[in-house]
């Protein structure tokens, strides 16, 4: 079998079509620097497109559904317009033939949520399955897959435009199979970037990679909204399209380990001296060639010091970040801001800040942590601080629409920065965490552990919120701010552990010959 198996295994690792052609063209071997920048911005563009495909249906909500929202047909980045009452009193002038079966109907907007759920389910069941899949296969094809997959049935929604289809059932399957290709991005792109970045760096560059969350959220939003003119079956065939050609980048370009082109360690991260408590200060992937790379069972992952309370962790914190995904437009327009209520388009605009936020949010906690070298104490600080952000958003935005923004954005940074990091650094940690002795192939299986749990959370959320927000809004942040409390508690083992090795390694400054303590994940 094994005799089999190697020449496919020597394909596999064959550097990509792309790579061959550049050194081809060059005439040398690329360095390891070049293949680094290959890779972020591969996974960058293949991520943003992930999430540019998945924001086309909160545009186009408004057009299936008229009664629902304004947003996606004016679509205008900034511009402020006001309603002179709130939107519970707007009188709709569309009859009941306008839109688009069967999401016009008097259920359209209940149609139109349990799409949104039946997606996210799926996400959440399938980012499980695709990370044990993906650690067990070549990430570039796996991604391929994934990408091309989700291209093919985004568009398919959009399909139903031109075919005249009005059947529910299609587009609730169409959006679950979607939601199940989708599953397959986070896990494979994270696994890569780990790969490729060793600890000592990671939470930076993870960090500043991690805004191609919100480039994807914001390029989605306006590239289904200036379609929708054309018809919005376009609002889905264009992004579908996009993510497959980026997938054909990906296909061509990605390298997804330096065993796999042959490139030479980084020599900054094979020699930089240890740091005192830090688990893993080696490069991800070991040169040794006599470890023997099996890929972890899902069971065991889940067994690895620190997977479970950041996998919980994240279900909190990712209940809190999607429910301002989906919801945050609607709350604005719901609010008086300075006695005057804001259009369902302007509403939607200004929201994006929250996205902004989120990615100053992302760079923070990521340099912070790099700094401290210290994942759980950023993560626990930023989930407790964002506490009193809510707090004070809630009853303070509405006084003028200078603070709203300013709370918005300062909210963004304390809900989507432990959020990005969870998710990125600690994902790539945790995955070559040292209990797996050098075994690399765990990296997708415990991302996708960690963010499929949080994904659970991201379908709860919103969910939840539908149901509250009709009886009051104070009750919606109460539930977000207990939240992230609960969050922030539920690392409180690891920040107890990360305080005690930073004393002991302080302690030992003074002795070289003492031994430097356990990482702060070994509890």
């Amino acid at each position: 079998m094994s005799s089999i198996l190697d020449p496919i295994e020597r394909n596999q690792n064959k550097p990509p079509l792309g790579i061959r052609f550049l050194e081809c063209i060059k005439r040398r071997r690329l360095s390891y620097g070049t293949h680094q920048a290959i890779v972020l911005i591969v996974t960058f563009l293949a991520y943003a497109s992930y999430h540019a495909a998945r924001k086309t249906t909160s545009i186009v909500k408004s057009t299936l559904d008229p009664k629902s929202s304004e947003m996606g047909l004016n679509f205008v980045p900034w511009r402020i317009t006001y309603s002179s009452e709130p939107v519970e009193r707007k009188r709709f002038s569309l009859k009941l033939g306008d839109g688009w079966a069967p999401f016009n109907a008097s259920d359209g907007t209940a149609l139109l949520g349990e799409l949104d759920l039946a997606f996210l389910a799926v996400y959440a069941i399938g980012m499980f399955f695709s990370g044990h899949i993906g650690d067990r296969m070549n990430l570039r094809i796996f991604l391929t897959i994934g990408m091309v997959g989700t291209g093919i049935f985004t568009s398919l929604f959009g399909v139903g435009f031109w075919a005249n289809v009005h059947n529910f059932y299609y587009y609730l399957i169409v959006q679950m199979i979607a939601g199940m290709f989708q599953s397959t991005g986070w896990p494979s792109v994270v696994a890569v970037v780990g790969n490729w970045f060793g600890k000592r760096k990671r939470g930076l560059i993870m960090g500043i990679w991690n805004a191609h969350t919100s480039v994807g959220n914001i390029s989605g939003s306006l590239i289904a909204a200036a379609m929708l003119s054309y018809g919005w079956g376009w609002s889905f065939v264009l992004p579908g399209l996009l993510i497959a050609f980026v997938g054909l980048l990906v296909f061509l370009l990605l390298p997804v380990s330096p065993e796999a082109v042959g490139a030479d360690k980084d020599e900054d991260e094979l020699n930089s001296p240890d740091k005192a408590g830090e688990g893993v200060t080696e490069p991800l992937l070991t040169p040794e060639s006599d470890v023997k790379q099996e890929a972890v069972g899902f069971i065991e992952a889940w067994k690895i010091p620190g997977v479970a309370p950041f996998a919980l962790c994240l279900f909190f914190s990712k209940l809190v970040a999607y429910t301002f995904l989906y919801w945050l437009p609607f709350y604005i327009s719901h609010t008086a801001i300075d006695g005057k209520y804001l259009s369902d388009g302007t509403s939607g605009n200004l929201s994006t800040l929250f996205d902004v936020g989120g990615v100053v949010g992302g760079i923070l906690a990521g340099h912070v942590s790099d700094r401290l070298d210290a994942r759980a104490i950023t993560a626990a600080s930023f989930m407790y601080c964002a506490i009193p952000a809510l707090f004070f958003y809630r009853s303070y935005g509405h006084l003028s629409l200078g603070l709203n923004l300013t709370l918005m954005f300062i909210t963004g940074i304390f809900v989507n920065g432990p959020y990005a990091l969870i998710t990125t650094a600690v994902s790539a940690d945790l995955g070559t965490h040292s209990s797996l002795r050098g075994n690399s192939r765990a990296l997708a299986t415990v991302t996708s552990i960690i963010d499929g749990t949080g994904s659970v959370g991201a379908a709860l959320g919103p969910l939840l919120t539908g149901y509250i927000s009709s009886k009051s809004w104070s009750a919606v942040f109460t539930m977000l701010m207990a939240a992230a409390l609960v969050a922030g508690l539920l690392l409180t083992r690891l920040v107890v552990a990360e305080v005690a090795a930073k004393i002991a390694a302080s302690r030992s400054l003074g002795s070289p010959t003492s031994r430097a303590p356990a990482a702060p994940f070994d509890v």
